[in-house]
């Protein structure tokens, strides 16, 4: 008998997972830019902590293992940010991604007061583009991270959940 992916809010015991998580996943990421100094690579694990303890953050779960995550942070003006979204390579393609979106939207607009979500992805990032377009986003800009890779920044408005999800 298999076990099937749970999503739930992540805890204070999740982070070290969560922190060794976001490393495996977002070496795809830097390869496409050939840049290993991509932010989420570079993330502390004290920092992945405070985020844990103050951002809405969610993980899905096969058993004991954390094998996605997804950050998000309610700001003042009703928007709020969606980051380092991330699924275990072996199990990128199943839903799992868009489950962690819907569990952090409802979320931030339940309990956080938010009214639209915004999020940015590398320009390269296929797979990311497709995911946050399937599932609502629109393309409202561009950016370039902090660590110099260009984004496509992508928004939504809160009860926006497409039908394919």
């Amino acid at each position: 008998m298999g076990m099937s992916v749970t999503i739930s809010v992540a805890t204070e015991r999740d982070t070290e997972q969560i922190f060794r998580l976001q490393y495996l996943c977002f070496q795809s990421e830097a390869a496409l830019y050939g840049n290993y100094r991509i932010d989420p690579l570079v993330q502390t694990l004290d920092s992945v902590r405070e985020e844990v303890g103050a951002d809405c953050v969610y993980v899905a779960r096969l058993g004991e293992e954390v094998v996605g995550s997804v950050r998000g942070t309610p700001n003042p003006d009703g928007t709020a940010s969606i980051g380092k979204l991330c699924v275990h390579p072996r199990l990128q393609g199943h839903g799992i991604g868009a489950r962690l979106l819907r569990a952090a939207e409802s979320a931030l607009a339940e309990e956080r007061g938010a009214k639209r979500f915004r999020l940015s992805t590398g320009h390269r990032s296929d797979a990311g583009l497709r995911l946050y377009r399937r599932v609502g986003y629109e393309t409202v800009g561009t950016d370039k991270g902090n660590d110099g890779v260009p984004m496509i920044v992508l928004e939504k408005q809160a009860g926006t959940y497409a039908a394919t999800a």
